[in-house]
């Protein structure tokens, strides 16, 4: 599934990614532990049963990572230059074991590149929404975006 040319995007433009995921313990465990992330939070059920929460929050990290993985086949696949910056990013409701989510993404802006004649800048919000339409996770990311080859 191919990316976008910089030249076919528009403001405005959403993708409702078809892609969901169901977050498992192993995702968790793996990602928590190969970032070095030792918080209780994200490991110690035990330590989370006496929390607000009850139980192991997954990494906002992994969260992240696959909030703009899911959009990659839709937006930037084989189009993308080069990931710029995530601005904003925000979790505003936990990620817990089990949830299934699914990945909203909207074109924010668009320039062309200075430097660049064949590529442009598209600014891009993603949003992570749980099972119950809550959103638990959502950043705005620029990249680096080739334009449409000359034919």
């Amino acid at each position: 599934m191919p990316g976008v040319w910089f030249d076919e995007l528009s403001l405005g433009q959403r993708f409702d990614h078809a892609i969901r995921r169901t977050v498992t313990e192993t995702d968790n465990i793996l990602f928590t532990t190969l970032s070095h992330n030792p918080a209780q939070l994200h490991l110690d059920a035990e330590y989370m049963k006496g929390s607000e929460y009850g139980q192991v929050l997954v990494n906002s990290c992994f969260t992240l990572s696959l909030m703009v993985g899911v959009s990659v086949g839709d937006t930037t696949l084989g189009t993308a230059v080069a990931n710029l910056g995530w601005d904003e990013v925000r979790f505003p409701k936990p990620v817990f074991i089990g949830d299934t989510l699914n990945i909203v993404t909207e074109v924010l802006e668009l320039r062309e590149s200075k430097s660049r004649p064949d590529a442009g800048i598209v600014t891009f919000l993603h949003q992570a929404f749980n099972q119950r339409g809550e959103l638990v996770a959502s950043c705005k990311r620029s990249g680096l975006q080739r334009k449409k080859p000359a034919a």
